[in-house]
């Protein structure tokens, strides 16, 4: 008798104990730099400063685009509509995180987590997506410059960006959905300065590595699925170069890919880094995360307003006519 009794009162005591480590967490604890407590006023400087360059190269570009009626063009319209993307991403994560380096509340709810997860995956899947388009632009423009006109049209460029974010997004909120209909456990500590989602993932109650593996597959095919596109639409792009009988030719046609094909190095390059590396060397995933949240935003209206002699001249236009309306 004492003995069930003894059994039961352990029973009891083990459901119990469950049951508190099962409890519905509210929010979450971004741990993020904290793990860097002597430089974090340091981050906090550079990554304010390269956010406020994000943020003015890539409203300069948006601006240009649309004030400057030369390029009210269908590769400058996907240039605007990669600068607000970007634009967006930054916002979904580079506030919190600056919030974080000088907050000693580095609290987020699991609902706001959701959200900046879901936005943060979908636009940068919607990013890739509208690399992919900008590299199929250039394809109709040097292999089929006739019908170019034609295939590429401002309202068909419109429903291809449109497009992309539906992509972006529907992956987003798949993966999104997989995190979060399982329940959290305590600790509520996510080793990340966003809502990662491998981060998020293995907070789950249950067994997450199925979980984890089905997001990070879907993540992984995206992001090869528009780099092998990309890839294959310059294998033609320079097939068709190099027939080109001048070298000016040759020059001014890879001159058009030089900006983009740039970025899509630098950008596949850091998000395979993220999503690729093999399981053994995943130690510190905050650092390996910058460059691709952080530095691939702030290279991009760079790379495509310096190296771009069409912006240029839009960009002298536009101060040349300022200066003219105040005299």
């Amino acid at each position: 008798m004492e003995l069930n009794v003894c059994c039961c009162f352990f029973q009891i005591s083990d459901i119990q104990t469950m049951k508190s480590n099962q409890t519905i967490l509210k929010e979450f604890i971004l741990i993020g730099f904290s793990v860097y407590p002597h430089v974090q006023t340091f981050l906090f400087v550079v990554f304010f400063c390269l956010y406020l360059l994000t943020l003015a190269g890539n409203l300069t570009i948006m601006g240009l685009t649309w004030v400057d009626r030369y390029l009210h063009t269908p590769m400058y319209l996907f240039l605007s509509a990669l600068s607000f993307s970007e634009t967006c991403y930054t916002l979904a994560i580079i506030p919190k995180m600056l919030e974080d380096l000088l907050a000693k509340d580095r609290s987020i709810s699991v609902i706001g987590c959701s959200l900046q997860m879901c936005f943060f995956l979908g636009l940068g899947g919607t990013n890739c997506i509208i690399l992919t388009l900008m590299g199929y632009d250039r394809f109709l423009a040097i292999c089929n410059p006739l019908r170019y006109p034609l295939l590429m049209t401002n309202i068909a460029c419109g429903k291809l960006v449109a497009s992309a974010c539906a992509g972006g997004f529907f992956i987003s909120l798949t993966e999104t959905t997989l995190i979060f209909r399982n329940s959290f456990c305590r600790p509520n500590l996510v080793k990340h300065f966003f809502c990662h989602m491998r981060a998020v993932v293995r907070l789950s109650c249950v067994d997450s590595n199925l979980t984890e593996f089905i997001v990070t597959l879907i993540s992984v095919s995206g992001l090869l699925g528009t780099f092998l596109l990309i890839i294959l639409t310059y294998i033609f792009i320079i097939s068709t170069v190099l027939r080109i009988p001048s070298t000016e030719g040759k020059q001014k046609a890879f001159s058009t890919c030089a900006s983009h094909l740039t970025v899509v190095i630098i950008h596949f390059g850091f998000a395979s880094i993220v999503y690729l590396k093999p399981e053994a060397s995943r130690g510190d995933d905050i650092l390996i995360a910058v460059p691709y949240t952080v530095i691939t935003p702030f290279l991009s209206p760079i790379i495509f307003s310096l190296r771009n002699k069409d912006m240029k001249n839009a960009f002298r236009r536009m101060t040349g006519n300022t200066v003219a309306l105040k005299k």
